[in-house]
């Protein structure tokens, strides 16, 4: 591209405003004093510790100063999302131009002053991360890890009808797993409904000490590839600023005219057809206007210049006079004024107000969250009227409220999950919208529509990375997915979690609302399927990061269910687990009782216990199947063992185990010893792997009391009842546990113990040969033995 869209004066405005960045950039890693250089550099002037990444951060800064040309123009509604995250000091350092880092930083002013903080700061103990993160204005994603800069801008714009994101992918980002598949996004967007995402793909050659794939293949194979996946490249490339300035600007208004001209093709002429998008390769030199050349290596252009190009300019004098030269070939006087102040004719070049990327609302997207309209989940409930008497499938039950969800928030709630909707029981979903889809249909599909509010790929990393973005812009969602295989998301749940940890601590970020996961198919359920899907362990994960941030319930029923999922959507800045059965399980408690239960998070079941007053054991649950095989227990001993005392207790939040001083939802000790007392045995039946409810209950006085079954990694291709015994939590088996760990029942137990092992040599036996489960073990309910 060639077309001069610039004229003389706006070339010298927009190359002022990219060289004022990147001195700011430069400044960030390598300075703690002299900012405007008014003295030759000396060591004290330089930080002890150089930590930063030069390599991206000019391009990153030369797009940024082109869309702000453009916003200015059109009036555009445009947020940054960077792929790159390491190049951390570009975006701080056009958020300090633009104005926005002085109004959310005090002390970090406009000035020589504030420009020394704003050096100091970064990568500095105590001040800000070298990646782009929450501190960050106008920032929404998280840069220390590469592969979700554009499933993010995606889900950003989702139901932002105004709202260009324009997305930096990093030429090694490119070869990322997430990333590849993020290109599909664009078939998933409605160009009459939602916004537009320009993705911009910088290719500057290399990663940290390699060249990267993309940017070596033929040129015309990478435009075969992104025109199959459904773009339109417009390519920028060159070495020389005065060209590649007026070639970005050109392509920049090209593709602004494209997706204009998309959207009213859409909105306005009625076009079904899915528009091939345009999107920007751009091929600059990495490192570009930095050390051309360093101890006789070439820098720029190189693989040696995604760091720190000039390593020792503290203690070696040709380096620091490099450094020197580095700096001042940017002209900072002509940039700043006398007392450190931005020229009045370069903060004119960005834009004002809410228009600036680094101050624009759906960036911080709290500021723009509205309450979901929810209906009275109480309206949905499962009619019980005895406990453990009648059967449902909880999953199923919450699909009609999730249903009605949609219905009353068609803009600003989606369901995402990969390909399992249905599999999971939520179908009713389908009553009240369909699946997002642009692309050709026939006779056989069933609910799809571009206007869908139900985004299903199967892609856990896009179902993730949609929601967040759209979380992050300031919506509401609900993620889907088979137990055994959240896991694949394991590290962007981590990347949310810390951005969530930061974004509390920052007064100007707004709470958004919380990431909630409904985990069904779970680990006792998916006996069919075998091993492969057998895996309760993202709870743990999930457990790892701090406590005023994640939350995990394991609802026993329907109404259970209804309650905590009510609560979970409710709620801001939090991870919420969900794991919940699809497969027909016992209905315990009416609604009025799920409700309290859930807010106490655990409790006692007076119902299903023995004990009027101190217990000899305590039996506690936590998850539907352990909690089935944990009713049957205490109904075997109290059938058996009639004088036994046993104490039944729920879990549903599992956080309330720790000790309050560990997580807002823990239990003091005095009422965590009323519950599970001090010394008596506590044989705890778990959904999951056993360490972890010793690792929450470790501080507790009883700890050594606790004798957990859970999940061992003993799973195959077997029965629902199988499955249990294989791990040593079915019914039997916990009779055995009470009979070992209660004073004075081995001996005299002897002939109960033998009949418990006896039971289930039976009840392996019977799947043996039958195929299924013994039908007075599957069948069980509260209600089906005689009782005293």
């Amino acid at each position: 591209m060639s077309t001069a869209t610039l004229s003389g004066d706006e070339l010298d405005l927009i190359d002022a405003y990219w060289r004022a960045a990147n001195y700011l950039s430069v400044g960030q890693i390598y300075l703690l004093d002299n900012p405007l250089l008014t003295e030759p550099l000396t060591p004290e002037h330089i930080k002890p510790r150089l930590l930063g990444h030069w390599g991206t951060t000019p391009g990153l800064n030369l797009l940024y100063a082109h869309l702000n040309r453009i916003i200015r123009n059109r009036d555009a509604n445009v947020i940054f999302i960077t792929g790159p995250g390491h190049g951390g000091p570009g975006l701080v350092a056009n958020a300090y131009l633009e104005g926005t880092y002085s109004e959310v930083y005090t002390g970090i002013e406009e000035d020589t002053d504030g420009l020394r903080k704003l050096f100091r700061q970064f990568s500095f103990p105590g001040g800000i991360p070298s990646h782009v993160a929450a501190q960050t204005p106008g920032s929404i994603h998280e840069g220390g890890e590469l592969g979700y800069a554009l499933v993010h801008a995606y889900g950003a714009a989702f139901d932002n009808p105004d709202l260009v994101v324009a997305c930096v992918i990093g030429d090694g980002e490119a070869e990322t797993g997430p990333l590849a598949a993020s290109w599909h996004s664009n078939k998933f967007l409605n160009p009459v409904r939602d916004g537009a995402v320009l993705p911009v793909l910088h290719l500057n050659g290399y990663k940290i000490a390699n060249p990267t794939v993309l940017a070596r293949i033929p040129a015309d194979q990478l435009d075969a590839l992104l025109y199959g996946y459904g773009y339109r490249p417009i390519t920028v490339a060159g070495d020389d600023p005065a060209i590649v300035h007026q070639q970005l600007a050109t392509a920049l208004d090209e593709a602004f005219d494209q997706i204009a001209a998309i959207q009213q093709a859409a909105r306005i002429d009625g076009v079904k057809d899915r528009p091939l998008w345009p999107m920007i390769v751009l091929r600059t030199p990495k490192g570009w206007t930095g050390p051309a050349v360093v101890d006789g290596k070439q820098v720029e252009g190189t693989w040696r210049a995604h760091q720190v190009p000039l390593a020792e300019t503290h203690d070696n004098p040709a380096h620091r006079a490099q450094l020197e030269e580095w700096l001042r070939s940017y002209r900072p006087a002509e940039l700043f004024d006398d007392d450190g102040a931005l020229r009045p004719e370069l903060r004119a070049a960005a834009p004002r107000g809410d228009r600036r990327m680094s101050a624009n609302p759906h960036a911080n997207g709290g500021l723009l969250l509205h309450d979901l309209d929810l209906p009275d989940f109480r309206d949905y409930a499962v009619e019980v009227n005895a406990p453990a008497a009648t059967t449902h499938e909880a999953t199923r039950v919450l699909g009609t409220f999730v249903r009605d969800v949609i219905a009353r928030n068609r803009d600003r709630f989606r369901l995402m999950g990969p390909d399992e909707t249905a599999s999971n029981r939520l179908s009713a979903v389908f009553d009240a919208t369909d699946k997002v889809w642009l692309e050709e249909t026939t006779a056989d599909d069933e609910h799809l529509s571009p206007d869908g509010r139900v985004m299903e790929v199967l892609s856990e990393h896009l179902c993730q990375g949609w929601l967040e973005g759209y979380l992050l812009t300031g919506r509401h969602g609900l993620f889907n997915c088979y137990e055994a295989f959240v896991h694949i998301v394991d590290s962007m749940f981590n990347q949310h979690a810390k951005w969530l940890s930061v974004s509390r601590e920052l007064p100007w970020r707004r709470p958004i609302a919380s990431l909630n996961y409904l985990l069904t198919s779970h680990v006792w359920r998916q006996d069919h399927n075998g091993a492969s899907h057998q895996d309760p362990g993202f709870i743990d994960l999930v457990a790892n990061k701090r406590a005023e941030i994640v939350r995990v319930y394991l609802p026993p029923d329907g109404n259970t269910l209804l309650s905590v999922a009510d609560h979970c959507l409710r709620s801001r800045d939090y991870v919420n687990v969900i794991v919940a059965g699809k497969q027909p399980a016992l209905a315990y408690l009416d609604m009025d009782a799920a409700v309290a239960h859930c807010t106490r998070g655990l409790g006692i079941w007076d119902w299903a216990s023995t004990a009027t007053g101190e217990p000899d054991v305590v039996l506690a649950c936590a998850g539907d199947i352990p909690t089935l095989e944990t009713l049957a227990a205490a109904d075997i001993l109290r059938r058996e063992l009639p004088e036994l005392a046993v104490r039944v207790i729920n879990v549903v939040d599992i956080m309330r185990l720790q000790p309050d001083s560990e997580h807002p939802h823990g239990l003091p000790d005095k009422e965590f010893d009323a519950l599970f007392t001090r010394d008596k045995p506590v044989i705890f039946a778990y959904h999951g792997y056993p360490w972890l409810i010793h690792r929450l209950t470790y501080r507790r006085a009883n700890h050594h009391g606790m004798h957990v079954r859970g999940y061992n990694e003993r799973g195959t291709t077997t029965t629902p009842f199988d499955m249990v015994m294989l791990n040593s939590l079915d019914r039997f088996h916990l009779v055995l546990d009470v009979i070992d760990w209660v004073d004075g029942l081995a001996t005299r137990c002897a002939p109960l113990r033998q009949r418990m092992a006896d039971a289930r040599l039976a009840a392996r036996r019977y799947t043996r040969e039958h195929g299924e489960d013994d039908p007075a073990i599957a069948g069980w309910t509260w209600a089906s033995s005689s009782r005293r």
